[in-house]
């Protein structure tokens, strides 16, 4: 017998496992260990993991940076630290912020669209106090920003986000520009409320005054290059750039070695007795026609053909092509 064929003890014991009831029992024990995730339709996940993980890695980087660019800005110990990132709604993430606080709405780059950065008071008046002179203190009671207060702070957070062109390099080209700012975070409805995005949040400390820095993505601001937010795609670009830089090096070094060049104005072939009786004012005729492009030489190897001339006061050869495999073989 085949060995898809019961056999007939086999089907005693198949009858009899039903008519006690434990297949049954057997299933339903597997129902109720089947497991079952939630899903919110209201606040969909947009992002996937590994794309917010690669969101992670990029702004660790960028906490590093403002972290130099602010201590040497400010010349007082600065310590910037990445702490958290997370999908929510813009809803959410604007109801989360205090009032006051300085929102900049800055434009990524002309095919992206705009985002969002949030400085909390905590950290913007430090530095105000530092800039005016003082020793960067924070006010005893919290106040709104003076106009004043808001301009200066619209040149360092362009500087802020300066940052962010080298840190997003290898996967997309950034021009970040300031389009606007506003102390009230829930006069800035620049999306829709539902709208799903990345928060990236970053733990400050001024001398002794710590804050808050918060980074706001929208989904439909990075869903173009959402592609490319791939630990794959970030470290190949970031091999190929420094490719690109070791050639650069290579080809700048090479660029400043010295290179004979000359001109084969003809060629002709004469025996040794003719060659004895040459004399002053005797006119050798060549193999090269008049109009005919001359084979030019980088250190005796022919690479490309040119008519001669002039140029000012000095002789000249004007490149017309590279030399092909034909001119390569006739110019040996």
């Amino acid at each position: 017998m085949g060995k898809d064929v019961l056999s007939q003890s086999e089907i005693d014991s198949l009858i009899s496992a039903l008519s006690s009831g434990k297949i049954a029992e057997v299933e339903k024990e597997d129902d109720e260990a089947a497991e079952y995730r939630d899903y919110d339709f209201r606040r969909p996940s947009k992002f996937s993991k590994e794309q917010i993980r690669t969101l992670q890695f990029l702004h660790e980087n960028y906490a590093r940076s403002l972290t130099n660019f602010l201590a040497a800005y400010l010349r007082v110990p600065v310590q910037i630290q990445f702490a958290s990132v997370s999908q929510v709604t813009y809803e959410e993430f604007v109801f989360s912020l205090p009032v006051p606080t300085l929102v900049t709405v800055f434009k990524m780059s002309e095919e992206m669209g705009s985002s969002m950065l949030e400085t909390n008071p905590s950290f913007v008046f430090p530095i105000i106090d530092i800039v005016f002179g003082g020793g960067g203190q924070v006010p005893k009671n919290l106040r709104e920003f003076t106009d004043i207060e808001v301009t200066v702070m619209k040149q360092i957070n362009s500087h802020l986000l300066d940052n962010l062109r080298y840190t997003w390099e290898d996967i997309v080209p950034l021009n970040p520009r300031v389009e606007s700012m506003d102390v009230n975070p829930q006069f800035s409805q620049m999306f829709a409320s539902t709208e799903t995005v990345i928060l990236l949040t970053f733990t400050t400390q001024i001398k002794e005054n710590e804050g808050l820095i918060n980074l706001c993505f929208p989904y439909i601001t990075l869903e173009k290059i959402i592609p490319r937010l791939t630990s794959q795609y970030w470290f190949k670009q970031g091999s190929m750039a420094a490719s690109q830089f070791n050639e650069g090096i290579i080809l700048g070094l090479i660029g400043e070695v010295e290179a004979e060049l000359s001109a084969v104005l003809g060629q002709t072939t004469v025996t040794l007795d003719e060659f004895l009786q040459f004399r002053e004012g005797d006119i050798i005729r060549l193999s090269q026609m008049e109009g005919d492009d001359l084979d030019i030489l980088i250190e005796n190897q022919p690479l490309f053909k040119g008519q001669p001339g002039a140029a000012g006061q000095h002789l000249a050869i004007q490149i017309t092509r590279w030399m092909d495999k034909e001119g390569t073989e006739t110019g040996g």
